[in-house]
């Protein structure tokens, strides 16, 4: 995940999650929480009890969020965020809790006519590739349910667009040729045959680094002759250290209807 992309995707978490940005810059994020957000993040459970008890004015607080520390002053103060750090975990196990998916619609200005809305379906996520070193990347994957056409980083699309909960007026949804579940396992089915595609070199150099270490574990019990359970449990230790695994999450996801085509140059179609 890009260091832009965890900016932009808190900066669409917090806005949709009723929370002011009340500065910004290319790598940074001031955001006033509001009372939910507060709650959810901030860990002030007896001071949420008392204003509540007492009847007192909410006061949630405010987050200074770094995303990119070379383009903000040397000085400035915040919590650095990239991925893998316990904040951005903490917006996604928030974003999962409140709801996992979304139904929107292009806003249209349709003049009184009538207006077709085709159907996306979009996954967001992560890809984490595990050993003893780890290595995560942002995916944002939208499906045509009426062509089957891919395009990857939807979410650069989706933050150009004026999207609404309700439908248009003078609009109408056209029905999806391919079912949102089908498009589903197509989106899971292109993740998984793009990881089969790729070099595993690093897999391959973590299993090297645990032979490495268990030969240095029987060097140490050589000729005893009853090893005992520190040995076992090293071995075990050495062994989920090293073990290499691809773990594909999703963050949230959603059906968006559009008007217009989503266009992007890296888009193409796959049956």
């Amino acid at each position: 995940m890009q260091q832009q992309e965890i900016h932009q995707y808190i900066k669409n978490f917090f806005i949709e999650n009723e929370s002011t940005i009340t500065e910004e810059s290319d790598g940074h994020l001031f955001i006033q929480l509001s009372v939910e957000m507060d709650k959810a993040l901030m860990n002030r459970p007896f001071y949420w009890h008392y204003v509540e008890k007492m009847g007192g004015v909410p006061n949630p607080m405010q987050l200074n969020l770094i995303t990119d520390s070379s383009k903000v002053p040397e000085d400035m103060k915040g919590e650095k965020i990239h991925f893998g750090s316990p904040r951005l975990h903490q917006i996604f196990q928030t974003a999962k809790q409140l709801g996992s998916h979304s139904l929107l619609y292009e806003s249209v200005n349709t003049n009184g006519s009538t207006v077709p809305l085709k159907p996306w379906i979009v996954l967001n996520g992560a890809v984490s590739y595990c050993c003893d070193h780890k290595k995560d990347y942002f995916f944002s994957i939208g499906l045509s349910l009426i062509t089957g056409e891919v395009i990857h980083d939807f979410h650069e699309l989706i933050k150009a667009k004026n999207l609404q909960e309700q439908i248009p007026n003078y609009c109408f949804t056209m029905t999806p040729i391919i079912r949102p579940i089908s498009g589903i396992e197509r989106i899971k089915r292109l993740l998984i045959e793009d990881l089969e595609q790729q070099d595993h070199q690093w897999a391959e150099n973590a299993r090297n680094r645990q032979k490495q270490d268990e030969q240095l574990l029987e060097a140490f019990y050589e000729g005893q002759e009853e090893k005992g359970d520190s040995y076992y449990d090293e071995k075990k230790a050495i062994k989920s250290q090293y073990e290499p695994s691809i773990n594909i999450s999703i963050i949230n996801g959603g059906l968006f209807y559009f008007f217009n085509h989503p266009h992007h140059h890296q888009g193409h179609s796959f049956h």
